[in-house]
């Protein structure tokens, strides 16, 4: 029988048990190696259902894509557990299976249960990403992989540590399996350490409390959450809208693939049914269902961002993925381009929401982390891989513009600082600034996207580019307007080139000098560009935001009065 609880034990222990994730994600970002997990934050912690695997409490600096996906990490977990039967104290499990737990082969998970006098309590959980994690190309972003094993290692749930004894055999496969063992290393020490903070934090928590009165508290949260979202759900009109967009192509074939929506509103109920999407592809923008389910949380959370982290939201939410499309592709197909699909399946729900809701709408953000790997040999002949995601601007929303060079709405990442980047790698950043003319015009502009330009400083390298957005440009909503679309260029002996498609690149040979250029998209605009005051256009030219001839071509010659 679960104990009753007051609001104030309530509010105190939901502060503490999101203080435990907190601390396990602050443990990882300074003990990880590579710059993604330690600077850029492209991790995350949480407490998760002893019996369900359920989302309980995540840390506020995780990214967001993983609060629904870490759910499938440990249900799948707890699935090979029951079928070995012989899970103890002290055992964890480590995976990178994305079919199992969404998202891609980079995310190495880590599920700990946590026992308390004997009884599975809940489960613990870590997920980083992993430098290189094997594959045929340096950073596993591999445009052109037709199957899962050429874009990384498959390792599915086997046991790391049985009843606290690290198996040193699995290790070995691991290091075996990356280019770069030592970073992959200090990862997973980062990732054992959080998980033993958590332990000991938890241990407190139920030694002060009692396990009876915080399993009552982890029930409540996730009633108030179903609560929470119902009530949203109600002060909305019952409806129905659509939305469509689409991914440049699959990186075999340059064919568009349409990604679709339908919202349905009926009291305190919602629909997300993504019929009429593109079947799965032979190129790597497919993804698991588990992912799929995981950003239509992320979109929502967006929509009503007072709602806590915790699985109780997405009860009120049917999610409805046909078999067979790109958005529930099974094992092998490839799925290393999933943050590509799940920033457009984010864009199309934003957009579809607009129709029902404008003021709480945001336009489309950029849209694409431009994923890009330079990788060579240093002098000595140690191998290195400079892997990183890029920024760009953020939708306008009601209530102002969007953010200029933010990262995209998947996450709470930061971008690895350039100095940080030039430090690590034998490369030069001749240019890292905003891109004038990007944002789509509206009442409210998108940010700005950004320029980063890349100069290899090694006697030579390979380039791989995962990118999207160089076909088909952010939308604006509520009457705005496109915003900047992908640009991605590559210096040669005979001077700059394009992608044939537009937005993916395999094996570019670069030499010492040569150089990259990214120039991403900005956001796109809310609300009609005539609803511009001329003050705010006027600021803009004068921020160097909008050159003069734009300002007069999308807005009239009107602001150019305010600018005197």
């Amino acid at each position: 029988m679960t104990e009753a609880i007051d609001s104030i034990t309530l509010a105190v222990l939901a502060g503490r048990m999101e203080q435990i994730a907190d601390e396990m994600d602050a443990t990882l970002f300074r003990a990880a190696f590579n710059p993604i997990i330690a600077e850029a934050h492209d991790a995350s912690h949480g407490l998760y259902h002893s019996a369900t695997g359920d989302t309980l409490v995540q840390g506020k600096s995780g990214l967001p894509i993983f609060v629904g996906v870490m759910s499938f990490a440990v249900k799948a977990v707890i699935d090979k557990a029951a079928d070995a039967g012989d899970l103890t104290d002290g055992d964890i499990y480590i995976f990178n299976d994305a079919h199992l737990g969404g998202t891609h082969l980079s995310d190495m998970r880590l599920v700990r249960p946590y026992f308390r006098d004997g009884v599975l309590f809940c489960y613990l959980a870590s997920v980083g990403h992993w430098h290189d994690v094997g594959g045929a190309v340096p950073g596993n972003y591999n445009p052109s992989a037709t199957e899962a094993f050429q874009e990384a290692f498959v390792l599915p749930p086997v046991k790391l540590a049985r009843g606290g004894v690290v198996q040193q055999d699995i290790i070995d496969i691991l290091m075996r399996n990356t280019r770069l063992p030592q970073s992959a290393m200090g990862d997973l020490n980062g990732q054992l350490g959080a998980l033993d903070l958590g332990v000991k934090r938890l241990d407190e928590l139920l030694d002060e409390y009692g396990a009876g009165t915080v399993r009552a508290a982890l029930d409540a949260l996730g009633d108030r959450a179903e609560t929470l979202m119902r009530t949203e759900l109600t002060g909305l009109p019952d409806g129905r809208w659509e939305a469509e967009d689409y991914l440049d192509n699959d990186g075999i074939t340059d064919t568009a693939l349409p990604i679709r929506v339908a919202l349905e509103i009926d009291g305190d109920r919602m629909v997300l049914d993504f019929e009429g999407t593109a079947p799965v592809t032979a190129g790597p923008v497919n993804i698991a269902l588990p992912t799929a389910v995981a950003t239509a949380y992320v979109a929502i959370k967006h929509i009503f961002p007072d709602l806590p982290a915790n699985a109780g939201v997405m009860r009120p939410i049917d999610v409805r993925v046909p078999d067979g499309s790109l958005l529930s592709a099974e094992f092998p197909a490839p799925v290393g381009g999933y943050t590509e699909t799940i920033l457009r399946m984010i864009d199309v729900i934003f957009s579809a929401a607009a129709q029902a809701a404008p003021d709480r709408a945001v336009a489309n953000a950029y849209g694409t982390i431009n994923a890009l790997s330079i990788a060579g040999k240093r002098a000595n002949g140690q191998p290195w891989v400079m892997f990183s995601f890029y920024g760009g601007g953020h939708g306008g929303s009601i209530e102002t513009n969007g953010l200029n060079h933010g990262n995209a709405p998947i996450s709470t990442a930061t971008i690895p600082p350039m100095e940080i980047l030039e430090a690590a790698y034998p490369v030069m950043f001749r240019q890292w600034a905003l891109r004038p003319d990007s944002a789509g015009a509206g009442r409210h502009r998108g940010g700005l996207g950004a320029v980063y330009e890349i100069e290899l400083l090694e006697e030579k390298a390979e380039a791989f580019l995962f990118g999207e957005r160089g076909r088909f440009p952010p939308q604006g909503v509520a009457g705005g307007e496109t915003a900047a679309m992908n640009e991605f260029r590559y210096e040669q002996a005979d001077g700059w080139h394009q992608p044939l498609l537009a937005s993916k690149m395999l094996g570019i040979k670069l030499v010492r000098g040569q150089a990259v250029r990214l120039e991403t998209p900005g956001g796109g605009g809310y609300g009609h560009a005539a609803d511009r005051s001329p003050e705010a256009i006027a600021r803009d030219v004068a921020l160097g935001y909008l050159s003069p001839e734009a300002a007069t071509q999308t807005y009239g010659p009107e602001w150019q009065e305010a600018a005197q």
